[in-house]
């Protein structure tokens, strides 16, 4: 049976989701965590908590792979994949990472930093070269997903700050989630308003659509709220860790609904419709899109 409406695409699953997720905020952690300056053991702890999403991530993708033995070929042609440059990155990334770990801190945090956005980078980009499915290869979807993951690196620092006895919470990673939320939230109307301007199929425009009321609720405005009142009060930790839980799980929720919800693929599509003889090319036919 020949199918013409979009379909769901189902070689991406929950494990492919499971690497963006936890690739995102590993690498948003280490990136963090450089900027935050903590001393000894608290970046440590920081660090291999990063190190350790990262791994989860690569782990989750691995698991999707129909022959595990052959994950090696994903090394090959970098020149042409984002997936092997994102396979190649992290190697180095966590060599720098334990170094970093085992120093403390110091000059070897911010290499891991730098590793850690371009591995940030090669996860956006994987999205956006996925030709075949509308909503990710959106030119929007970069910015929308290096931003989300920086939120939801520095949203997990805000909640481990208020556990006893973890890193410190500053005045300064408040401010900083405050300006990441700002940006993601513009980052996201203008990732919808592109899918609207440039057509995407219906159903994965429903599906994002949906996505509105959380992102806007929990992705934007509550987490603004929280940290201008944490900002406001001394010793409520708690409250900025709230901040940072919505930032985080927005994050999540986005990236789940993004790779398993909303990934409809082309379809059937003519640019222009042929005419026999005589006449104008009819318009393009694109069933089943918005």
């Amino acid at each position: 049976m020949i199918r013409i409406a979009p379909w769901l695409q189902t070689n991406w699953d929950w494990r492919a989701a499971g690497n963006f997720i936890c690739g995102g905020t590993g690498a948003g952690i280490l990136i963090a965590a450089a900027v935050a300056h903590e001393p000894g053991n608290a970046y440590r702890l920081l660090a291999a908590i990063g190190m350790a999403f990262i791994a989860t991530g690569l782990f989750s993708v691995w698991l999707e792979i129909g022959r595990p033995l052959r994950a090696i070929n994903v090394f090959r042609q970098p020149q042409l994949s984002w997936m092997s440059r994102e396979s190649l990155v992290a190697p180095i990334l966590f060599a720098s990472g334990i170094a970093a770990a085992w120093f403390g801190g110091g000059a070897f945090s911010w290499i891991a930093a730098v590793l850690a956005a371009g591995f940030l980078y090669c996860q956006a980009r994987m999205l956006r070269a996925a030709r075949g499915i509308p909503a990710w290869r959106n030119p929007r979807i970069v910015p929308l997903m290096l931003l989300t993951g920086l939120c939801e690196g520095v949203g997990l620092i805000l909640m481990i700050a208020a556990i006893p006895g973890g890193p410190a919470s500053s005045r300064l990673m408040q401010g900083i989630l405050i300006v990441l939320v700002v940006g993601r939230g513009l980052a996201w109307r203008a990732y919808l308003a592109r899918l609207e301007r440039d057509g995407v199929p219906a159903r994965a425009f429903d599906v994002m659509r949906s996505m509105q009321m959380p992102m806007s609720l929990v992705g934007i405005w509550g987490p603004l709220l929280l940290l201008l009142i944490a900002s406001s009060f001394s010793a409520m930790a708690w409250i900025a860790a709230i901040a940072g839980l919505c930032a985080l799980g927005s994050g999540w929720l986005l990236k789940f609904i993004l790779i398993t919800r909303a990934a409809y693929n082309q379809g059937f599509a003519l640019p222009r419709l042929p005419v026999r003889g005589a006449g104008e090319p009819g318009p393009a036919y694109r069933p089943g899109w918005h």
